[in-house]
């Protein structure tokens, strides 16, 4: 990195930021209370609470949310008719699924082959400390030039939209000239981008019921209707031969034309075991960021350890729908329930419920604050050109504000990066990454606020 102040107060800080992400990590901020204490959450958003302070941000204050989780807000006030740029993180994470997958304890970070490991290491705690050594690199050459709030997330994993409507109830809160959602990452470490559009999603509970009780497989094998079978075909149908996502009704032939997703690459970072083929038809870019994509996250049957001969009178499951830009989430959860509907077999009864949904994004990426971004970036990381990349995943937050504030300007930049392995075991943040993007945003606020 090229010698400059802002970046070597930012190396100087760099022992703080593995101090306090340290600290940040080691709460198990699991947004699921029947899972993980309310106490774990309610610490983290405390923490940052803290930091804001000693900060000196104002009005920090701790916001109860419709989904009955909290999020952080701080305001930190610059030069008198200075612009307004909102910073957001979320401190809610994954659960770690299998603590047994992990090589160290999920919420210890851990330094290991140049890389902290730790749940929330990169998504998202890693992105609060990425706004903290920002602003501490502003503070101490010359100042922050534009006003700032930030906004810390209590349950971005969840889908279960506490904030969007908390901010729907108080427009007046987050209302920014431009806003920085910490949220997203480079396509490749080292190789700044940011994220110009993101998939939204919808999840939807699916309960299959045959019968009235269990019964013994061979005394009623052969005619009695099965709901795991009748489950498992609902489930087959919602994707073709080649494993493309296919919902009555919904497209999926939508093309990205930007940059691209090399298939060698993408078999890499997947970990694709040798062998087996990807899944789907088009450009993986067309796949991951463009298309509808399925997926099953969890089945409630009977374990293989235990089980016993029976026909299920009754098996349920939990489906996740990526939706793609251009496409409302309201309308592809209608099409997803009307599918599995249609398509469950032997008259089986079958329910839908959705418990999440967020909408998808697209970002303008020729507004003044994408040029002051890519150069930013350009200092950040010496002899690199800034990239536009889309993100799979979901941020239901973007859309709520810019659907609030349509004249803001939004930014998508972040820690999680293929190596990250996000919401997978073994989840880490590359410090470089951390420092250099620190770096980018600091210089970003700097030149906004001049442009």
């Amino acid at each position: 990195m090229s010698s400059n102040p802002v970046a070597e107060t930012v190396a100087s800080l760099m022992p703080r930021a593995k101090a306090e992400l340290t600290e940040l990590v080691a709460f198990k901020s699991v947004a699921d209370f029947d899972q993980y204490p309310r106490s774990e959450s309610e610490g983290a958003a405390n923490w940052i609470a803290d930091a804001l302070r000693s900060e000196g941000f104002q009005d920090v204050a701790l916001l109860d949310t419709p989904d009955g989780t909290q999020s952080v807000y701080g305001f930190l006030p610059g030069p008198e008719g200075a612009k307004t740029v909102l910073l957001y993180a979320h401190y809610d994470v994954q659960p770690p699924l299998d603590e047994s997958a992990w090589a160290t304890p999920p919420f210890e970070l851990v330094e290991r082959d140049g890389r902290w490991y730790g749940r929330g290491s990169a998504d998202c705690k890693g992105g609060v400390v990425m706004h903290l050594l920002a602003l501490r690199a502003l503070k101490a050459n010359g100042g922050v030039p534009v006003h700032v709030k930030v906004i810390v997330e209590g349950s971005e994993e969840q889908g279960t939209g506490g904030l969007e409507r908390y901010a729907e109830e108080h427009p007046e809160l987050l209302t920014a000239d431009a806003v920085v959602i910490g949220d997203s990452g480079n396509f490749r470490a080292g190789l700044p981008t940011v994220t110009a559009t993101l998939r939204g999603m919808t999840l939807v509970r699916v309960q299959v019921d045959t019968l009235e009780g269990n019964l013994h497989s061979g005394q009623f094998g052969g005619a009695a209707p099965d709901a795991l079978a009748a489950l498992i075909r609902v489930l087959d149908s919602l994707r073709d031969e080649d494993g493309s996502t296919t919902v009555d009704g919904l497209a999926g032939d939508s093309a990205w034309d930007g940059l691209q997703y090399e298939e060698q690459a993408f078999r890499k970072d997947a970990k694709v075991l040798d062998g087996v083929e990807l899944i789907g038809s088009g450009t993986v870019a067309d796949r991951v960021w463009a298309r509808p994509a399925v997926t099953v996250l969890g089945i409630d049957c009977p374990p293989v350890v235990g089980a016993t001969p029976s026909v299920q009178a009754g098996a349920r499951a939990l489906v996740s729908l990526r939706v793609p830009p251009g496409v409302d989430a309201a309308q592809a959860t209608k099409l997803l329930q009307a599918h599995i509907e249609a398509h469950t077999p032997w008259g089986a009864r079958v329910t839908t419920e959705q418990i999440g949904q967020g909408q998808a994004f697209r970002a303008d990426t020729s507004s003044p604050a994408y040029a002051s971004m890519a150069e930013a970036m350009a200092v950040a990381y010496p002899g690199q050109e800034m990239q536009s990349a889309g993100m799979g995943g979901s941020i239901p937050l973007c859309n709520t504000l810019a659907a609030l504030y349509p004249e803001s300007e939004i930014l998508l930049i972040g820690l999680s990066e293929p190596e990250a392995q996000i919401h997978a075991a073994n989840e880490s943040v590359s410090p470089d990454e951390l420092e250099r993007l620190s770096v980018a945003e600091a210089l970003f606020l700097r030149n906004y606020a001049a442009s």
